[in-house]
C-alpha cells in the first residue's frame, strides 16, 4: 500500500483540565501507533478563541498531529473522533512534499533564524 503523510488539526471542548487535555491527545496518539502509523509530531497550539460557537462554546484547545500511514488510518482516527464527545470540530489533510519538508523545516526552528538575520539587516540599515 502506498504510506501518505497527514496533518490532523482537531479542537477539545475548553471544559476539561490539563490532565484529561493530555489524557485525549494520548489516547489519539494511542490510536495512530494501534494502526500501524509513524507519528511525526504532536503539537498544542493552546486555548484559543474560535472564529464562531460551537456547541455553545467560544475557544477550544487546538491540537495538530502529523503523522505517516496507509490505508484507512484516517477512517479509523476521525471515528475515534466523532467517538470521543471532548472533541469539538477536527480536520485532516494529505500533505505533499513540499508540505512535508516546509513542517520538518518549521519544527527545526529554521524559519526563524531565516527572518532574524533580515530584520537585524533592516534594522542596522
Amino acid at each position: 500500500m502506498d504510506v501518505r503523510n497527514y496533518e490532523t488539526v482537531f479542537i477539545l471542548t475548553p471544559v476539561l483540565n490539563e490532565g484529561q487535555v493530555q489524557e485525549t491527545v494520548e489516547k489519539f496518539s494511542q490510536v495512530l501507533k494501534e494502526n500501524s502509523a509513524d507519528l511525526i509530531s504532536t503539537e498544542s497550539w493552546g486555548l484559543r478563541k474560535l472564529a464562531y460557537p460551537i456547541q455553545k462554546k467560544s475557544t477550544g484547545y487546538y491540537f495538530t498531529l502529523t503523522y505517516n500511514g496507509s490505508g484507512n488510518i484516517v477512517d479509523v482516527l476521525e471515528l475515534a473522533f466523532r467517538r470521543d464527545e471532548r472533541v469539538i470540530r477536527f480536520l485532516t489533510t494529505v500533505l505533499d512534499k513540499h508540505a512535508v519538508t516546509y513542517n520538518e523545516r518549521r519544527r527545526n526552528g529554521e524559519m526563524n533564524q531565516q527572518k532574524a538575520p533580515q530584520a537585524a539587516e533592516a534594522v542596522a540599515q
